[in-house]
């Protein structure tokens, strides 16, 4: 009951994999991203996650035309990077920038191929592993040509069953997120992707989440569920002890949402842990995995002396 992903194995008694998911908070800035994949790195995380959507094929044009107040900043950065159209970009600079809409945001949070593989070559340099959940058939397109070593299906995407059908047929492990999902749903997925190389992590799909409505004893229920899929943890709450807590239940992987600063603009960051959260979560962890030991009962060298002190007989 293990899953390879590039260099690391999850699942098997072996250590806590942790994912420190950048999603959108970026803002579509590069350098943002890249120092979100340091702070990553300094805490000592395992792999960083994106989010990569084709937003034509995600969205209504209903929703895209929504109006939607867009800081001028990621907008202007956005037609620096080129990725608004000319005649939306005339627009813009008309109005000053004083009119946006749901569909400028999008466009503005998608990274195009080039921006991902500057990413990828500063993950290699920065000796870390990175992935992302795509939201649509176009987005795993996208990702495949970037040799990604793995594919997490977001708590969105979980009954898009041509989505899971696509990602199957690429041969790659995958990540399942269980969040808003019944446990029909979650069975008619695995059916889909069936057992082998496959990750399960509960999830509450609350941004942030309350800690009573996160239910951790779900992980030993999914664990009995599906005996042979390594399961995991991805949280949305405000703190860090219940991702550890989530380890001790026995989660193999933990995926918490980082950002630089939880005051920052975008509809994540509320619900992400900014870089001291994210090293007590990771220090944390590896303390439980010293200290939990292998339950057998033992004398322990260490003690000797003090049995020999304190004990007559």
């Amino acid at each position: 009951m293990a899953v390879k992903v590039a260099d690391k194995i999850i699942g098997k008694d072996r250590p806590c994999v942790i994912v420190a998911e950048i999603g959108i908070n970026h803002n579509g800035n590069v350098e943002i991203a890249k120092r979100l994949i340091d702070v990553a790195v300094d805490a000592g995380c395992d792999m960083v996650k994106f989010q990569k959507r084709t937003v034509d094929a995600v969205y209504t044009k209903a929703e895209l035309l929504k109006s939607r107040d867009v800081p001028a900043d990621i907008i202007a950065n956005a037609i620096k990077r080129g990725v608004l159209s000319g005649d939306r970009i005339k627009c813009l600079i008309d109005s000053n920038l004083a009119s946006t809409t749901n569909g400028d945001l999008k466009y503005a949070l998608e990274f195009t191929k080039e921006e991902y593989r500057e990413i990828d070559r500063y993950c290699q340099k920065k000796g870390i592993v990175w992935f992302a959940s795509p939201w649509d058939l176009g987005s795993v397109d996208f990702l495949a040509e970037l040799k990604v070593p793995c594919y997490k299906v977001a708590s969105a995407s979980l009954t898009d069953h041509n989505l899971l059908k696509c990602l199957r047929l690429k041969g790659k492990p995958i990540i399942l997120s269980t969040g808003m999902s019944t446990m029909e749903e979650i069975i008619s997925a695995v059916d889909i992707l069936g057992e082998e190389n496959l990750i399960i992590l509960h999830c509450v799909a609350t941004y942030p989440s309350a800690d009573h409505d996160l239910n951790l004893r779900v992980i030993k229920t999914l664990q009995k569920r599906f005996p042979n899929v390594p399961i995991g943890y991805s949280g949305h709450e405000r703190g860090v002890a219940p991702s550890v807590m989530a380890v001790v239940c026995g989660a193999c992987l933990i995926e918490r949402h980082i950002t630089l600063d939880r005051t920052m603009w975008g509809s994540d960051q509320a619900a992400s842990i900014a870089p001291k959260g994210l090293e007590l979560l990771v220090r944390d962890i590896r303390l439980w995995e010293e200290a939990r030991g292998d339950g057998e009962k033992r004398l322990l060298a260490v003690e000797i002396p003090i049995k020999e002190k304190l004990r007559k007989k």
